[in-house]
């Protein structure tokens, strides 16, 4: 019997099981929540669902019906009749997926038919990355292994490492290909036989993964998108300017389609990189600040704010080097206490390895703190979080019980949230990271005024009542690119 949690699949239901959230899918197969948006955590969906598993049929027999791509991790849950398999890319996850969503298939399997689902998105972490990278999977291979080695004598020598969810041994070649349920398992496998006596005169390497044995590689490229288009970075195909990229090769299990294709991340390699994702805002106003600044900035989260207000310049840095695009070419001109910036492109940069990391997981540099007394203030709040970086903004709001400090980078709110739980007055508060108010859309108003005014939308975001953006064109000198980016 499946537990009273169930999974709905394409429909406009989710659930939960033991912290897992699903989502439905629309036409192509993509996941969105209930409220008709996608996740915003930046994480590929990679874990698929499978639901409704009699006690009788083994890990094995369903692993069978998989043929889509590696697999890093099977997570059974025999207590709630299923599992989670977690795949090493998105798009194998999609394809499975869809193989049996698409046309209404179903998954049956000795007369019994499977529920499918989506489990949370998750990120690769760099252990795994790096032994993907040295060519390792769930599968151990074994070779000139001894004549009378039983499958059973390897099943008991090797399960100290962790569940084995399938064997096959080839006694004609004398080797042996043994799968875990996960490649941390492996790995660990490999790294403690290859410094063990017994198995000095034997070879034990990585196989491949059997579930990805009938993939093949194609190649195909990506058409840049107008950006009168909605754009969302972690959803919509990948943008780029002149030229475009050179093709994109990826493995994938034919046939395929385009969509699917698509839904390939690469929002960690354009992250990672060094890239323009910086803008120079010049011309500003003696009397401005930086929440004047963030509040006319949307369309993206910010990495970090360098405000240098005796030279009356700014540098908005953009987590997402696309975003920063789209910010510069449809935001024709920002104004702040009347007066007209001047916008440039400044250095290229690559985000710190804490910044990814923390976007990632979901951080921002908005702080958030829940369930705050009348205590919390926000001088308070501004005295106690000011030691861990410079603050944009503390707001508090009485009637919600919360308040958010946003600093002016995500830096700074890494060490804060790691710091300020550590203090005994804020352990009983909770403390996680909030959304940054530059990541909304833009807004096209058509009128302006000179007061910093703001209010807030039902998802407790600062959104400021006034930012201009009418069309219009700026024209940069060479001499003003030239000072932009010095």
């Amino acid at each position: 019997m499946m537990p009273s949690e169930q999974v709905h699949v394409n429909n406009h239901f989710h659930s939960e099981i033991n912290g897992q959230r699903y989502y439905s899918t629309d036409i192509y197969g993509r996941p969105f929540m209930i409220n008709n948006t996608y996740p915003t955590n930046h994480q590929a969906i990679r874990t698929v669902y499978i639901g409704n598993v009699p006690h009788n049929l083994s890990v094995n027999v369903i692993l069978d019906q998989v043929k889509t791509g590696a697999i890093q991790a099977i997570r059974p849950l025999p207590e709630k009749n299923g599992l989670f398999i977690t795949f090493v890319e998105n798009i194998a996850a999609v394809q499975f997926f869809m193989e049996f969503t698409r046309n209404r298939n179903r998954f049956i399997i000795q007369g019994h038919e499977l529920r499918i689902g989506w489990g949370k998105p998750s990120y690769l972490n760099t252990i795994i990355q790096t032994a993907l990278r040295n060519g390792a999977s769930r599968n151990v291979y074994l070779g000139l292994l001894d004549d009378e080695e039983t499958e059973i004598d390897l099943k008991q020598e090797l399960s100290r490492f962790g569940h084995i969810e399938h064997i096959k041994l080839l006694k004609d070649k004398r080797i042996a290909f043994v799968h875990f349920l996960c490649i941390t398992n492996a790995v660990k496998c490999v790294n403690t036989l290859q410094t063990e006596s017994r198995w000095q005169t034997k070879r034990v390497h990585f196989g491949k993964d059997r579930c990805a044995k009938n993939t093949t590689t194609i190649t195909t490229s990506y058409t840049p998108f107008g950006y009168s288009i909605p754009y969302d970075p972690y959803t919509s195909p990948p943008m780029y300017s002149s030229p475009p990229p050179p093709p994109l090769t990826t493995t994938v299990t034919p046939p395929v389609h385009h969509d699917l294709l698509l839904l390939s991340s690469t929002l960690n390699n354009r992250l990672g990189g060094i890239a323009n994702r910086t803008i120079y805002l010049g011309n500003l106003h003696p009397d401005t600040t930086a929440e004047d600044i963030c509040n006319v900035v949307r369309g993206g989260m910010l990495s970090h704010l360098k405000f240098i207000p005796e030279k009356h310049i700014a540098f908005i840095t953009f987590v997402d080097p696309i975003l920063a695009e789209q910010f510069y070419h449809t935001t024709e001109y920002l104004v702040i206490k009347n007066r007209r910036l001047k916008l440039g492109w400044g250095k290229p940069s690559a985000l710190t390895f804490q910044e990814l990391y923390a976007v990632q997981n979901g951080g921002s540099r908005n702080v958030y703190i829940g369930n705050i007394d009348d205590s919390m203030t926000e001088e308070k709040l501004k005295h106690d979080f000011s030691e861990y970086g410079d603050i944009e903004l503390v707001n508090a709001l009485r009637e919600k019980n919360c308040a958010f400090v946003n600093f002016t980078g995500i830096a700074s709110a890494v060490r804060a949230i790691e710091g300020i739980r550590t203090k005994e007055e804020y352990k009983k508060f909770r403390i996680n990271y909030g959304k940054d108010r530059c990541g909304n859309p833009p807004r096209f108003n058509t009128t302006t005024t000179t007061n910093n005014s703001s209010v807030h939308n039902d998802d407790d975001s600062l959104i400021p009542s006034t930012t201009l953006t009418t069309p219009t064109t700026t024209v940069l000198t060479p001499d003003d690119l030239i000072k932009f980016t010095s």
